[in-house]
């Protein structure tokens, strides 16, 4: 690790004394009184890596938001998948949400939108927003910029958005995220990042942050006083590094909301957890789910992020666990050889899963790259669709499902599942969230693992099926 990074201990160490009170009591109190539910549109299904207890849904038609406005959750998702479409789609996306929110809510409901999206400033900025802002046709005082997730190991200090790798804090812009072919980026500085992504629109000068240092030694009156200052959609950077920063930036943001004054939040996933007023649930045990006692489970990889590869590489490792099936992607890019492709993985994925072994499906690691970002979009989507195919010609229900990545796991939740309303069961390792599919879905009741691309340690896939694995736990 290059020496100029800072190390994560000492750089966090240095910051003030975090607030001493607990502050989630008083959040479920205030967000229950303002009567107010969180509305998440989620970029892909990844974001509900820190909730537990509230649902998903796939679709948006007025009478299903109107439905899930009315019960007393405090906040359910909505799955756009937007990363995974071209910025005109994106933004369609989120005109039609928002217009179908307001018809469902009404003069009777109240909802604050979050646009969550990727904790390392991957997606559409500021597409979505402007479109979600447009649409709900309300003065938003701020747009709030929430990227911090610990799970994640992604902190926001002096306006500074840090990648921990190892001991040490990367710059954002300096990580393998900002190259990313669709959403690349080079600033770290996040009032720079928003003059970035704006075109300049949004000059870094004009861009407000509530510091650390608001946060910890002013609290959450402070956090009220700076918001109370934002208007016509002003952009805001919240800086965080710790979950406790984010109970007392949310009491202080409430307090503000109290007082009139409207956000938008584009927000990483820890954000949600809080502002819905949601203790942490502990780590998912096999036991808390309700799992075949026999069966072979099925991987379905589609990222090719290097943690990704790495997880990869480590079940490779481990025939006597899992079977694994390299899908050639050269293949599923040709008309000619689509076909054929598919059905041979499908077929070797089959006759596993028939024997009751785990099966991994997972894409050849060599990255077709493209100049243009709508050809790499397209990419994304033709290897994703194949995936899919596959996935609909295995006829053997699995004992759970994992989808590595978050196209694939979402085109494998909508497309190869039918899952048009899923409930958020929690983690099954930090960062990595699992549903229940839904009763109108391919294999109602299955166990779903959505394990996003960039989180997890090299062994995580390993430990996840060593986790699940049928029979006694030693």
């Amino acid at each position: 690790m290059n020496r100029q990074y800072p190390h994560k201990s000492g750089l966090l160490n240095s910051l003030p004394t975090e607030w001493p009170e607990d502050l989630r009591p008083a959040i479920r109190a205030q967000v229950k009184a303002s009567r107010r539910k969180i509305v998440v549109l989620d970029d892909d299904p990844t974001g509900t890596q820190t909730v537990h207890g509230i649902p998903v849904l796939t679709e948006w038609p007025a009478a299903a938001l109107r439905a899930e406005l009315a019960n007393d959750l405090p906040a359910f998702y909505i799955l756009t998948n937007s990363r995974s479409v071209p910025l005109e789609q994106a933004q369609a996306l989120n005109a039609e949400i928002g217009r179908n929110l307001l018809e469902a809510a009404g003069a009777d409901h109240l909802f604050a939108v979050v646009s969550r999206s990727d904790s390392t400033l991957r997606g559409h900025f500021p597409g979505e927003v402007d479109a979600l802002a447009k649409t709900l046709g309300q003065t938003m005082d701020g747009w709030l910029i929430i990227p911090f997730f610990l799970e994640g190991g992604r902190y926001t200090i002096n306006d500074i958005h840090y990648v921990a790798e190892g001991d040490h804090l990367v710059p954002a812009g300096e990580t393998e995220f900002a190259r990313d072919s669709a959403f690349g980026y080079r600033a770290s500085n996040l009032r720079e990042w928003v003059a970035e992504k704006t075109d300049g629109r949004i000059p870094a000068e004009s861009v407000a942050s509530v510091s650390i240092e608001d946060i910890r030694q002013g609290g959450p009156a402070r956090v009220a006083e700076k918001l109370a200052g934002l208007a016509n959609g002003a952009a805001c950077i919240i800086n965080a590094a710790s979950m406790r920063d984010l109970e007392v930036f949310v009491q202080g943001l409430l307090q503000a909301e109290a007082s009139g004054k409207r956000f938008l939040y584009r927000t990483a996933a820890s954000f949600v957890q809080v502002r819905a007023g949601l203790d942490p649930r502990p780590i998912l045990a096999q036991a808390d789910l309700t799992l075949p006692e026999a069966g072979g489970g099925l991987i379905v990889v589609g990222s090719y992020v290097p943690r990704s590869t790495g997880q990869v590489n480590a079940l490779l490792a481990q025939p006597e666990l899992i079977q694994s099936i390299e899908v050639n992607v050269e293949a599923l890019l040709e008309d000619q050889s689509w076909q054929v492709e598919i059905e041979r993985a499908a077929g070797q994925a089959s006759q596993a899963l028939q024997q009751d072994r785990n099966v991994m499906l997972y894409t050849s690691r060599k990255l077709v790259t493209v100049t243009d970002d709508a050809a790499s979009l397209a990419i994304g989507r033709r290897v994703s669709d194949g995936l899919i195919a596959m996935m609909k010609s295995i006829s053997t229900r699995p004992r759970y499902l994992l989808a590595k990545g978050g196209i694939t796991s979402s085109d494998v939740a909508t497309q190869g599942l039918g899952i048009k309303r899923a409930l958020v069961l929690g983690q099954i390792l930090p960062g990595v969230p699992v549903w229940q599919a839904g009763r109108e879905s391919r294999y109602p009741g299955l166990t779903y693992i959505v394990f996003p691309g960039n989180v997890g340690g090299p062994e995580a896939m390993v430990e996840v099926v060593k986790k699940l694995e049928p029979g006694p736990k030693s």
